[in-house]
């Protein structure tokens, strides 16, 4: 079923709850908290001003780290309300809690197109237990939802679930963001139905992180490409050698299955024929890496570890998206932290931004896919990126997400 959204509500002059995700690192610098990524905030900006034009009086909840219901003072949200006001030009009001009668009291002075921030809702042990006191006290601020926080929808919270349902009991509307939309637009309506050639990239460390979205995705995907260590549990099962590469012994069978899975289907299902490798080491706690070199082989030698797919592979993936009419991204194809193995990345966020160029639509879907297409200078030139990372794997697997499904129908 289609949510409402924020387009097909009146919000005039109400009081409106948004849920927004200010999750944003942040650094000390000279004794105060600095922002090092502002892009969640920036990615609230559509939905905000879609508010103001609106003449919504507008109430911003949001969490920040893992305080775990007590009040640390560096994860305050006070540093994103500054910033917030900068972004906007206008002022952004701030109190200290995100409950009580400070915060009703000030949520109810606000004229059509103000907008007040809450402080960190994790503050309260409650929020992650969707406590159903502490989410009655979050609704008496608001006349109307708004949830655009995509990357906490997977969490039944009460700021994500619980508030909507009281909202939705007191009569009041519930609705996706601008940016909530375009998250359910993307990874759901457009790749229920994709344009074909669908390609899917998948990377990361394990394969049981993502088996549930390979399974899903066998489906409907015409190439699935695999990078990351989790390629390497495929090639135990298909009886490769794997050096001392990062593997799941214990999911070979279900590596097995997802490529018995890919032949019946007739997908056609890739893993990396040549590797960079390295002697990894422990010192001091910390990995060390050395001697890395390309490893032309699709066997990897003992006592040298897979890092990054190779040139061979790379560009394979890249002759792959080349034809596609549609292209998924989840998750690296090395340790693309360390540049001496984010060569392969590179390699891959580059045929995806080529593809989108040549009339694809490309969706990268959250995660460290968003963080190293960003790396590589090309988040502007794909179609869409997700701000999920936990959410975005929940819903390509078809889960149903608690922050979504207390969305109004319709």
């Amino acid at each position: 079923m289609a949510k409402l959204t924020l387009n097909d509500m009146d919000v005039s002059g109400k009081r409106v709850f948004c849920r927004v995700d200010y999750n944003v690192p942040l650094d000390e610098q000279d004794g105060r908290m600095v922002i090092t990524d502002e892009t969640r905030i920036r990615a609230t900006l559509p939905t905000l001003e879609a508010l103001i034009e609106k003449g919504a009086r507008i109430i911003l909840a949001a969490h920040l780290g893992r305080p775990k219901g007590e009040r640390v003072p560096g994860m305050s949200l006070r540093p994103v309300a500054e910033r917030l006001a900068e972004l906007l030009g206008r002022p952004v009001a701030f109190v200290d809690d995100c409950i009580g009668e400070k915060a009703e009291q000030t949520a109810g002075a606000l004229q059509p197109g103000d907008i007040l921030l809450l402080e960190n809702v994790r503050y309260h042990a409650a929020e992650e237990k969707n406590d159903p006191e502490f989410a009655a006290q979050l609704a008496k601020l608001a006349d109307a939802y708004v949830n655009d926080a995509f990357g906490a929808a997977h969490r039944a919270h009460a700021s994500t679930a619980g508030i909507a349902a009281i909202v939705a009991e007191n009569g009041g509307q519930c609705g996706a963001g601008l940016l909530m939309q375009r998250e359910l637009q993307f990874l759901g309506e457009e790749l229920e139905s994709p344009e074909r050639p669908f390609v899917v990239i998948l990377g990361g460390a394990k394969v049981s992180d993502k088996i549930k979205v390979i399974d899903r995705l066998l489906e409907k995907a015409d190439t699935i490409l695999i990078g990351g260590a989790m390629a390497y549990t495929f090639k135990l099962a298909q009886s490769y050698t794997v050096g001392t590469s990062l593997v799941e012994k214990d999911k070979v069978d279900v590596a097995q299955q997802a490529l018995d899975k890919a032949k019946e289907k007739g997908v056609k299902f890739l893993l990396p024929t040549d590797n960079t490798v390295t002697e990894s080491a422990k010192v001091d706690g910390k990995w060390t890496f050395k001697n890395e070199r390309n490893n032309p082989d699709v066997n990897i030698p003992d006592g040298v570890e897979g890092v990054d797919i190779g040139p061979e592979t790379a560009a394979t993936y890249a002759a792959e998206c080349a034809s596609a009419k549609t292209v998924l991204w989840n998750g690296p194809m090395g340790i693309f932290e360390d540049p001496r193995f984010a060569v392969g990345t590179f390699a891959v966020a580059k045929a995806v931004a080529e593809a989108t160029k040549n009339g694809a639509k490309s969706i990268i879907g959250g995660g460290d896919s968003v963080k190293a297409i960003n790396k590589a200078g090309l988040g502007e030139e794909v179609t869409f990126m997700s701000t999920g990372g936990g959410a975005s794997l929940e819903f390509l697997e078809g889960k149903e997400l608690p922050g979504v499904a207390a969305l109004s129908e319709k």
